[in-house]
């Protein structure tokens, strides 16, 4: 395989499909917007093209002569300026799939969340697949604005550039930058509750899983089609975000509201934010109430039956090296 070109590559799950791909001996250019990203690619070991999702020179020089693109960058965020999350998540999707056919890649992997799915009035996710219809009022900016970005994948799909869609729910694992930081400062700063207690299932997709489903998307994925990716079995929310904070030494405690009572509370102070044009974070929205407070299961048969999906880390043995990366880090900085 010639180049593969990575978006979002200084990122968790970029960094560790930058990682997975060189085992395989494949050489990866990555798109890096500043010093602190390009370093983090560099080091491990792709080539960096300094730009963003705005620069389209930028990208079309980075995938001149790739085979395959992963499309990995994105804005995370459910609340905050509309036109950030449209810029990175659509335009930036846009701009992706526009350099591609530029330069004849002939495949782009996009990395996508169930989270496309979360409607203001849509049903909770439960054991759904592929079939289920994306909302037609999406719930929050991240739900939105992604949805909109699987539009434009899907729609880009041709002979002349394939197009395959991974959507990973709740993505876990050592080094993670996304979801354990804001959960331990919630536990550490006396914020963090349960909803309902936590006692509902959660599919969740270990990061190793991840980028085992991108290969064998880029691989064997069929053109335009969606694949969820998980880590098997969904599992009681309560049980898994208790065992992945002792990783790290945190207990998050026994503090529990109401699902109804969480969502109007969210309801009243998004209001509240909108009418005072608040631009700090909403500590708490509807879409996260939804993405974290109710039941939210996947299946990914579909990936398992085309793709050949295994999920090969199991949940026992990515947590057990959570705990080993978190001890080895106590060690150097007791040193």
């Amino acid at each position: 395989m010639s180049y593969v070109f990575v978006t979002g590559g200084s990122g968790f799950v970029g960094r560790n499909l930058i990682l997975a791909l060189r085992r395989q001996g494949v050489a990866v250019r990555a798109l890096a917007r500043s010093d602190a990203a390009l370093a983090v690619v560099e080091r491990l070991g792709a080539e960096p093209v300094r730009g963003d999702l705005d620069d389209v020179a930028a990208l079309r020089a980075g995938m001149q002569g790739c085979e395959l693109v992963f499309h990995v960058a994105a804005k995370t965020n459910d609340w905050g300026r509309a036109a950030d999350a449209y810029r990175t998540n659509v335009l930036g999707t846009e701009h992706a799939l526009a350099a591609a056919r530029a330069v004849g890649v002939p495949r782009l992997v996009h990395v996508s969340t169930e989270a496309v799915l979360v409607g203001v009035d849509s049903p909770p996710l439960i054991n759904v697949d592929e079939t289920r219809p994306r909302p037609l009022r999406p719930l929050g900016l991240y739900a939105l604005t992604k949805g909109l970005a699987e539009e434009r994948v899907l729609a880009a799909n041709s002979p002349e550039l394939a197009t395959v869609i991974v959507r990973p729910r709740l993505i876990w694992g050592a080094g993670d930058t996304t979801v354990l930081p804001p959960l331990i400062q919630a536990v550490r700063s006396g914020a963090f509750v349960w909803f309902d207690g936590g006692h509902y299932l959660t599919s969740t997709c270990h990061v190793a899983n991840v980028c085992e489903g991108l290969l064998l998307a880029a691989e064997r994925g069929q053109g335009g089609a969606i694949y969820f990716v998980t880590d098997g079995t969904p599992f009681e929310f309560r049980s898994f975000l208790t065992a992945l904070l002792r990783t790290q030494g945190i207990e998050p405690g026994n503090r529990s509201i109401p699902s109804w009572l969480a969502r109007a509370v969210a309801g009243g102070a998004e209001g509240m934010w909108r009418l005072l044009r608040l631009q700090r974070a909403l500590p708490l929205t509807r879409f996260r109430v939804r993405i974290i407070g109710e039941e939210v299961t996947v299946t990914d048969a579909k990936a398992r039956r085309e793709l050949g999906y295994r999920a090969q880390v199991s949940r026992e043995d990515g947590l057990a090296a959570m705990t080993q990366a978190a001890a080895g880090s106590a060690v150097a900085h007791a040193e």
